[in-house]
Order: C-alpha cells, then structure tokens, then sequence
C-alpha cells in the first residue's frame, strides 16, 4: 500500500512538472510569435517607405513632377489630351499655392485621409464609468498612433474616440487601417482585453484638401467622414477615389460594399470594403 501510494505521488510530482514545463514553453512560444509579428511588420513598413518616393515638398519639385507626368500623357495620348492635361496641371498648382498643402500630399495635391471612431462608444463609457473609460481610451490612442506612424501618417486633430489621419498616399493609409483592425482583433494590450472588445469603424478617401492653420478643409474631407459613417465595428471602408488610386500591384483587396447616397454630395457612390493578403484577413504580415 505505501509502495503504492509513493508511486501515486511520484506520478502527480512529474505530472506537475510536465504542466508548470507547458505553460512555461507555451508563454515563451506566445512571446516569440509576438515579436515575430512585430518585426514583419516594421520590415513591411521599412519596405513600403522605402519604395514610395519621397514627397515634393518644394514647388520646383512638384513643378518638375507635374512636366513629367504631362510629358508622359502626351506620349501616352498623344496632342489631343496635352490641352486637358495642362489644364489639370495649372489648377492643380494654382491649388497648392493657394491651399498652402503640407507636405503629406502627393505631387498633384492629394491626400489621402482616414476617419475612425470608436463603434458604441457612448454605451461603453455608460458601463465602464468615466474612470476605466479614460484608460480604455489611452490604450485605444496609444495602439493608433502605433500604426499611424509606422505607415508615416499625420494626426490632423482628435476628438473624444475620433481620428482624423492624413497619409501621403492610399496603399499607407489602407494599410494602415487594415493593421489597426487586426491589432484590434487580437484584443489591443491588456487595458483593452480586459474591459470587453473594443471595435472601431473606419473609412478612407483620398483627394484634393485645403489646409490651413494644420488642419484639412473641403469636400474631400466632409466625404472621407461620410465614408467613416458607413463602416461597421471592425470594418475598413474606402471610397472609389482609393480603388482609383491604389496601384494595380498593390497587396490590398477589396470588395464591393454597394454603392449609397452620401448626405450633401448628389448621385451614389460606390464603396469599398478593404482586406488585405491572399484570404482577404485584416492583415499586414
């Protein structure tokens, strides 16, 4: 009986041992996917920065790109669309010295903008209470501002759970927003995790602004916002001006969300839900 029961005992000893070497390999296994994770993704943010031209920050620079771009849809058309094109070219430069643009636009002027809030978010807050609610929103800001400017955005202005982010090209700013959504699905640091999921709607537009004093004004503007108004939790909408804009080898994926009226603009619009990677998850690595 004693020889069994010291048997018994040495059993639940390794057993012990087995689990306590389990939950130590499962942590250390846990750490190392996530610094995996974190190192794709800054070799993927590396690598979009550093195939993307730098911006025309000067107007000599933005006037030797706009000559190009003219010369090549000559070549392209030839004389029949030059008129049209220098046309576009002059107002587009009478814009940018009139607007004043930063430097976050492209060479024509454009910038591409994102909107987010947070989905609910006046009925969390009535859960949490004023206190939690401020840390949820600490945690929320800090994992943003993370990805805004790994993908080289620019916080325009906040407001409560809302963002409004200026990125100098539509590929940074969809990806961007895809990353958000997939740190977000993943349940955000441990303040989030552990006050409920957190879901954030957010839309992207890129177009011509007027800026000044650091903030965007403009059509485009109001229409990267109505974009934002249509996403669900956890959702990236873009506008058709983005699927017009992205690059024909671009990674992102998008699929038709249908076409709606958009308060103060005429007609409908087509929208775009945004993936990214080969099954259409909201991922960047």
């Amino acid at each position: 009986m004693l020889i069994a029961l010291v048997g018994l005992g040495v059993v639940c000893a390794l057993l012990l041992v087995a689990v306590l070497w389990l939950a130590v390999e499962r942590d250390r296994l846990r750490t190392a996917l996530a610094e995996s994770d974190r190192q794709v993704d800054t070799l993927q943010a590396d690598l979009d920065a550093a195939l993307r031209p730098p911006p025309a920050t000067r107007t000599v620079d933005r006037a030797v790109r706009r000559v190009v771009r003219t010369a090549t849809r000559v070549r392209d058309s030839g004389f029949s669309g030059l008129l049209a094109s220098t046309i576009e070219e002059l107002q587009a430069w009478a814009a940018d010295e009139r607007a004043d643009i930063v430097t976050m636009a492209a060479a024509d002027g454009t910038v591409t903008l994102l909107f987010s809030d947070i989905e609910d978010s006046t009925a969390i807050n009535d859960r949490l209470g004023d206190s939690t609610w401020v840390k949820v929103l600490t945690a929320h800001d800090r994992l943003l501002r993370r990805r805004i400017e790994q993908y080289r955005g620019q916080v325009v202005k906040t407001a409560g759970d809302g963002f409004m982010v200026a990125f100098r090209d539509p590929e940074a700013g969809c990806r961007a927003a895809t990353a958000i959504q997939r740190d977000l699905g993943r349940g955000g640091d441990s303040s989030l995790r552990r006050h409920g999921p957190v879901q954030v709607r957010i839309g992207v537009h890129t177009g011509q602004v007027v800026a000044r004093d650091g903030d965007y004004f403009g059509r485009n503007v109001a229409m990267a916002a109505r974009v934002a108004d249509l996403a669900s939790g956890g959702e990236v909408l873009a506008s058709d001006a983005v699927r017009a804009a992205l690059a024909d080898d671009t990674a992102l994926r998008l699929e038709a969300a249908g076409s709606f009226d958009l308060k103060g603009f005429s007609g409908e619009h087509p929208v775009w839900r945004v993936r990214y990677g080969a099954d259409g998850s909201p991922t960047d690595g």
